[in-house]
């Protein structure tokens, strides 16, 4: 029996992750607006993917949160159509617009059955439209109720559908060929393992990055929207894990900001140490970190398993592949593992009809539990999920979620995602315009302020 409480995310170290989270940049196409509807989401391209049935039988309109698996979502409403004729649409917001696009789609009177919310703060604002899935198959098929989001009443609001893993991404060639050097400061990569060490490699490596052929020790920085949430939510998670370690709790209203030191010191490293100049960051992307990692020209890259299908087929061999955790100079962190958690939790639209609703819960229950559905989110999408359906078959071929399964066998502690917790979208942008105006130098003193106040400094 899966132990019942209410999920402000504890999350198991052993599962582990493979794509992600508000992390791409690509607007994708989409399945058929819903009937009557002349627009869809904010940027987002349509097309048809199933004749309507008549009315009065249910159908399925999923707006997905993952622009980098629009295509796979798709195809996979396709093939439950053509298996079942339930008409199934997907939508998918353009990066960085999930909520607007949300909000705006609810108003329509075809809404969304089937939507995402990003933990217990996303939940607050929709929980009056999660149909309470205590009942449903999708729920039975769950591993534990760590993955759920659960009120105080026992109703299940929400399902995570994905775990993901993130840190340092590195390239173990262009590491070990800086160890090989005359002067290197470690003799092995298992020698980093706090950030002492840490930027004691960084800084020695951006001084010889001509000689190792590179343009610098980390990807930029990149503030872009494709890129700054890397910043300003998921390198936040560190000292707001941290924080409520220390603390002995799992969220709060009011951040101290007791690990803002350690916050700002390997953002600083990550902005001098780097492929580029720290003033040009308001234009880098999140494509442009990813370009620079996968050819070669860094040596760390912070970002998530979801990376891999960014950075593969390019320079960088799949052997060479390795992730390590974020390092922040915090008591005890040579045992810290890797982040690892979720944010996507699907929810039913409670106001959508009897009909819709069932036919959105077979369409989950199809998806964790057939061939089709499991292949797609496992092989296509490289989901690792929190299903007991997703036996040791399901697991997708990515080195990085190697890496994260290696990381755990090593005994490390898994950080926690708090950065769930976190007030608002508006709060994590007024911390990223603050990180922004302090790498570039246009507000030093203010800009830092800001930042201490942001974070309840």
């Amino acid at each position: 029996m899966k132990m019942k409480r209410i999920a402000a995310l504890s999350l198991t170290a052993a599962m582990l992750a493979g794509t992600l989270t508000a992390c791409g940049s690509k607007t994708e196409e989409t399945t058929a607006a819903p009937a009557g509807d002349t627009t869809t989401a904010a940027a987002a391209e349509t097309t048809t993917a199933a004749e309507p049935k008549a009315a009065g039988d249910g159908s399925v309109y999923y707006l997905n949160f993952k622009p980098e698996q629009a295509d796979q979502w798709v195809a996979l409403g396709e093939a439950y159509t053509a298996e079942t004729g339930v008409p199934v649409t997907v939508v998918t917001a353009a990066s960085g617009t999930y909520e607007q696009t949300l909000k705006s789609e609810m108003a329509k009177s075809e809404a969304p059955t089937l939507f995402q919310v990003n933990g217990p703060v996303g939940l607050a604002s929709w929980k009056d439209y999660c149909y309470d899935l205590k009942d449903s198959a999708v729920y039975k098929d769950l591993s534990s109720d760590d993955f759920a989001l659960i009120d105080e009443s026992g109703a299940v609001k929400g399902i995570a559908y994905v775990i993901e893993t993130y840190g340092l991404i590195y390239n173990k060639k262009l590491l070990n060929d800086y160890i090989a050097m005359d002067g290197a400061v470690i003799s092995s990569i298992d020698e980093i393992n706090n950030f002492d060490t840490l930027k004691a490699v960084a800084d020695d490596i951006q001084a010889k990055k001509d000689d190792l052929g590179i343009e610098g020790a980390f990807a930029s920085a990149g503030f872009d929207s494709s890129s700054d949430w890397r910043f300003k939510t998921h390198l936040a998670n560190l000292p707001l894990y941290y924080e409520y370690k220390a603390d002995g709790i799992s969220s709060t209203d009011a951040v101290k900001g007791t690990y803002l030191d350690n916050y700002k010191a390997i953002f600083d490293l990550y902005i001098t140490d780097a492929t580029c100049e720290p003033t040009l960051l308001s234009g880098k992307t999140g494509e442009d970190a990813a370009s620079e990692f996968a050819l070669g020209e860094a040596v760390f890259y912070q970002n998530g398993t979801w990376a891999y299908n960014d950075i593969k087929d390019n320079e960088v061999a799949d052997e060479d592949l390795g992730m390590m955790p974020i390092y922040i100079g915090a008591e005890g962190e040579e045992k810290q593992g890797l982040c690892t958690g979720s944010e996507n939790y699907w929810c039913v639209n409670s106001k959508a009809s009897e009909a819709d609703i069932q036919a959105t819960l077979d369409f989950l229950q199809w998806v964790v539990e057939s061939e089709t559905g499991r292949a797609s989110l496992a092989k296509e999408m490289g989901f690792v999920t929190p299903f007991t359906t997703f036996t040791e078959e399901y697991l997708p071929a990515n080195p990085l979620v190697a890496a994260a399964d290696a990381d755990v066998k090593k005994g490390n502690t898994a950080v926690s995602w708090n950065f769930t917790t976190m007030p608002s979208e508006e709060w994590k942008n007024v911390l990223g315009s603050a990180l922004l105006e302090y790498a570039q130098g246009t507000g030093m003193g203010c800009s830092e302020d800001r930042i201490r106040g942001q974070l309840g400094c």
